[in-house]
């Protein structure tokens, strides 16, 4: 079962908003939000709850790919998130994740006994590119026990 599979099956409001996971891999994650009617806000463009959801499914997606490994001593969790809309969004919107620490720092720390936390930046783009939104997810993995 791929990562973006796995978040589908077990993430109901990843389901609910048909996210679409592009690429998933230690380096990025790509989710992308098609353009849906039943989204939409005020201005006929993605709701920001949506694309809010879209950001943090992404870096959800890029934790999975660098800690999966991981997934028997620890859990991800998101500790804090915040976002920024910068332009109107129309139409499909696209989160790219990427890590803001290298892995082998966190196992390390996790390895140490300790509760790493990382951050996850996130872009959200319209089809033409614009940065309609930039988001940060801080999380952890919380050893098991």
């Amino acid at each position: 079962m791929s990562i973006g599979e796995m978040l589908a099956a077990t993430v109901p409001m990843a389901r609910t908003l048909n996210l679409q996971f592009l690429e998933t891999s230690t380096e990025r994650a790509v989710v992308s939000l098609p353009d849906q009617g039943e989204f939409h806000n005020h201005v006929g463009g993605p709701h920001a709850g949506a694309m809010f959801t879209l950001g943090e499914s992404a870096s959800g997606a890029i934790v999975l790919a660098a800690f999966g490994d991981q997934l028997s001593r620890a859990v991800p969790l998101a500790v804090s998130a915040e976002i920024s809309y910068k332009k109107l969004a129309m139409g499909a919107v696209t989160a790219t994740a990427t890590l803001g620490r290298p892995a082998a720092e966190v196992v390390a720390q996790l390895d140490a006994g300790e509760r790493p936390e990382f951050p996850v930046t996130i872009a959200i783009q319209r089809a033409d590119g614009a940065v309609t939104g930039e988001m940060t997810v801080v999380w952890t993995l919380r050893p098991n026990g």
